[in-house]
């Protein structure tokens, strides 16, 4: 005896395939690890690599005290820079400079300021020999000091006072032998051994003419120069032979 299947009878809740799966993905979801419980232990394996990334960066050595004070030393360090200042004011601007460095408190960065200057002997018209100070570099001051922020703008803000020389702007300071010539010569030593030029406006060639003298009036050219007696040796033309004559330098003048 068969059995038809009931066409009309429902499917029993429950036993369908898509009551299955799901009751299949509610099983797996019940047994799936919480995600933070899971997460944690990646969280401080991170954490521990990044403290020991950092631990390990290298910051450079710390320098010395010892280094510090050499860098301060050498800030102090100073050598010799020329000056441009106005022509005929250079005493009064050296003055006014050693004044305001003064009142700065910039004492220890700043040495000698000189007007560098010569010893030259000249003859009054009556023959009477002078020795005066004549001014090698006119509308320019030599000036020991260390640069930085604070002593630069002190001497550029001096009244009378142009610019360092150097070049792009830049301060450059002097070659040793050119300072050690200058201050030779501003510093003739204290026995006065040092040779005193004599200050004669003429040159070798020149055409002169005798003012004053046995030779007055008399035109001829200059021989040679006698610097340490004041002494021009002059050619002079005498029936139609040249004739050397010396006679003191003040004594002509240029024609």
């Amino acid at each position: 005896m068969s059995i038809e299947p009931n066409e009309s009878s429902e499917p029993v809740p429950g036993n369908g395939p898509e009551q299955s799966a799901s009751s299949g993905s509610g099983a797996a979801d019940g047994g799936r690890p919480d995600e933070e419980s899971q997460s944690l232990p990646e969280d401080d394996a991170l954490d521990a690599q990044r403290e020991s990334d950092e631990s390990s960066i290298d910051i450079g050595p710390v320098e010395p005290l010892e280094f510090i004070a050499e860098d301060e030393q050498a800030a102090l360090e100073r050598q010799w820079y020329i000056i441009k200042v106005q022509v005929n004011r250079e005493d009064s601007i050296r003055e006014a400079l050693q004044r305001r460095v003064k009142v700065a408190g910039l004492d220890k960065y700043f040495g000698d300021i000189i007007v560098p200057t010569e010893d030259v002997a000249e003859f009054t018209k009556s023959g009477k020999r002078k020795i005066v100070k004549r001014k090698l570099y006119p509308g320019y001051l030599v000036v020991h000091m260390a640069i930085n922020d604070d002593t630069w703008f002190l001497v550029r803000e001096t009244p009378g006072i142009g610019d360092f020389t150097g070049s792009a702007g830049k301060p450059s300071p002097m070659p040793a032998h050119e300072i050690e010539k200058i201050l030779k010569t501003s510093r003739p030593d204290e026995e006065g051994t040092a040779a005193v030029r004599t200050g004669i406006p003429f040159k070798i060639g020149d055409r002169v003419r005798v003012k004053e003298g046995n030779f007055q009036n008399f035109e001829g050219d200059v021989a040679s120069i006698d610097q340490a007696n004041g002494r021009v040796t002059v050619t002079f033309l005498f029936f139609g032979r040249s004739t050397p004559i010396e006679i003191p330098h003040w004594q002509i003048e240029a024609i």
